[in-house]
This record gives C-alpha cells, structure tokens and sequence, in this order.
C-alpha cells in the first residue's frame, strides 16, 4: 500500500494574518504581565493584619526551652477538671518597614474578610523599629498579666495592694540620676500617693518648687529630692520630673502565666478568666468552646484592643462558637461575624462572668448584651 507519493509536491497553506483585536490582547497580555512583574518589586506603604495563633487559657503554652508548661498555673488549683476551652487570640502582621508586602499580596488580602490591609504607619510609627515595637508589646503584655491577675483575685475577694512604681526615668529628665526604675512611690513631700494621679497632683500642685519623693527602692526606705521642669503634655504646660510611672501590686496569690513570643495587652480579659476557672470549684466553660479578647484593667474594666475582625475569624476557625468581644468595639464586630459564632457584648469581668454561667446553665442567651449597628456601647 501506498502511503505518500514522492511525486506530489506539499505546498504549505499560507499563514493566516492575526487580527488587530488579537494583535492588541497579545500586546495587552505582555505589558499586563511585566507591569506584574514590576509591582511584585515596588515597595508599598502597607501592612497585612491576619489571624494569628491561638491559645487555650487553661490549656498548655510552650517556654522558652520548647517544653509544653501549663499557660497559667497558680498554688492549690482546684482538682476537677475543666473540659471546656477559654482561648485568647491574636493578630499576625504580615510586612514591615523592612520589608512591606507586594502589591499582588495586598490586592489578594483586600479581598479576603480575614485580613485587613492597615498603612504601615498604624502598625510601625515612623522612627520606631520592629525590635522597639516588639519590647513595647512584650512590656504591655507583662503589665497586661498583672493587672489580669490582680482583677481576677479581687473578683475572687481578695485584698490585692497596688503600688505606683517609677516604670523608667527619662535620660535628660529632672529625676535622672535621683529616681531609678523600680523605685515604689510612697508619698511627695509627705502626703501619701497611693494613685497616680495622686504623685501627679502632687507635683502640679508644688509649682516649680523641689518635692520630695518617699521611696522604697529594693526594700530600704529613702527620700530623693527633685526640681521639677515645665514641659508640654497635650498642648498644656505642666511641671515634670521626667518619669514614667506604672502599677504594681502585692498579689496574695503566687499566679505564673508563661506565654512566649506573643504581645500586647488585649489578651487581659481571657487571662482573669483563666485564672478564675483555675481557682474556682467546677467548670466554668460548662464544657463549651469560648473565645474572647479584650484589655483589662485591675478593676475589672474591659476594654477596646486592635484587629478584631481578624480574631473573631481566628476563633471561628478555631473551633470557638462562642465569643466575647469588648463593648467598646461593637462598631467594628457589627457586619462582620462569620458564619458558625455568636458575639457577645462585655465591659467588666463580672459581664463576662455572666455570659459564661448563661452559657454553662443553659440560660437566656437572648437577653445578654450584643453588639449592634451604631452602637459601640452594647445593648
């Protein structure tokens, strides 16, 4: 048989000339891509907020040695179990002024209700490095765990002292070289500063004049004399004697919450209720899965934090079908609840106290407090 006959000649059929439309996509695609390849590169001004770890309170953490310790531990815990969890969450940023993310990153995550494209200046204020930012958030993290502490043990009825402590003294300040950090503020000038306002009122209301501080530094008793200097603080001038002055407390309870490389104080409120399941007979979860966040002060006072939206889906993905937001971010929370979770609205640690025993006795859900369009204060 007869496959090919060497005697005909094969004449290529001429090529078919690409219309302008085609031309034009072609020329279109190409410079598409090169401009894509040119934006992976350019530098932005922005930074990705997404969920980032989360952690059950009364569960385990790993230390700085990689080991798996409880995340809060106390004297005597109770014995029965709690089968339940109280997670606390966090914000990851993606970016930094060292590196930012791409354009192509930043248009993906715009997208996404998870994360939030934030200007790099909320996030890195200008002149601030991410080491700096990050010993500021381990500091208020630490200062975050005692007034935690302090607000559960009072919840719990206990006495818990407070104490103004000398935080830092400000290197060309009034008191450089006088005061150190650390020092416990006792009295100015004789009267007893048992607040901060109080050391503060003390040192407006002696008018430029030398005040003399109380002091407990590492347990001996000493006065140190300052002449304070005027200065601005919000537009008005005050005298100042170069300090910052921060809270301590006398804990009756020896409470131990290990938790690294997370910071930032918005983990306050889960921390008290972690400790308060710890100390308190049965289980306060009622076997539930509950997430929350939200400062706390050392009277219990709930307050707003940052990237709540990417926490309530850190929670959802959690597994968490409970949630318990600070009232003071309702406006943020309404509009943006992902499927599968229920929001509830708190301002103290006694509200969150209750959401909890409503959720565990299986009572009125319908009448607690939620966050609701154009209010930022519960309803």
């Amino acid at each position: 048989m007869t496959l090919f006959d060497e005697n005909v000649s094969v004449v290529p059929a001429p090529a078919r000339r690409r219309s302008r439309t085609t031309l034009f996509g072609l020329w279109s695609l190409a410079v598409a891509v090169v401009v894509l390849f040119v934006l992976t590169f350019l530098p932005t001004a922005y930074v990705i907020q997404q969920p980032g770890p989360v952690l059950d309170t009364l569960g385990t953490s790993k230390n700085a040695d990689g080991v798996d310790v409880p995340l809060i531990s106390v004297p005597d815990e109770k014995g029965d179990p709690t089968t339940g969890q109280l997670d606390l969450l966090t914000v990851q940023v993606n970016g930094n002024r060292d590196r930012t993310p791409t354009w192509i990153e930043l248009a993906l995550a715009w997208f996404d209700p998870s994360r939030a494209v934030i200007p790099i200046d909320r996030i890195f204020p200008e002149g601030q490095t991410t080491e700096q930012r990050n010993t500021e958030n381990a500091a208020l993290m630490t200062d975050s765990q005692l007034e935690a502490s302090a607000a559960a043990l009072r919840q719990l009825g206990y006495d818990v002292p407070q104490r103004i402590v000398v935080g830092s003294v400000t290197g060309d300040g009034a008191a450089s070289g006088l005061l150190e950090a650390g020092d416990v503020i006792e009295s100015v000038d004789g009267s007893a500063t048992p607040t901060a306002d109080d050391v503060k009122a003390a040192i407006q209301a002696a008018g430029g004049q030398p005040v003399t501080f109380g002091v407990d530094r590492d347990g001996t008793p000493t006065t140190v004399t300052v002449t304070p200097r005027q200065g601005e603080v919000n537009g008005q001038q005050q005298w100042l004697v170069g300090i910052v002055l921060a809270i301590g407390f006398d804990l009756p309870v020896d409470v131990k919450i290990q938790l690294n490389d997370i910071g930032g104080p918005s983990a306050g409120m889960m921390f008290a209720l972690g400790i308060i399941d710890k100390m308190s007979p049965g289980d306060l979860t009622g076997g539930q899965h509950i997430a929350g966040t939200g400062t706390i002060d050392e009277q219990g006072q709930v307050g707003a934090i940052g990237g709540i939206r990417q926490k309530l889906y850190g929670a959802r993905d959690a597994g968490a079908t409970w949630f318990l937001a600070p009232s003071a971010n309702c406006n943020e929370v309404v509009g943006h609840v992902p499927n599968g979770i229920r929001v509830f609205s708190v301002s103290t640690l006694s509200d969150s106290l209750k959401v909890l025993e409503t959720i565990r006795d299986g009572g009125d859900l319908d009448a607690l407090p939620t966050c609701e369009a154009g209010n930022s204060t519960g309803s």
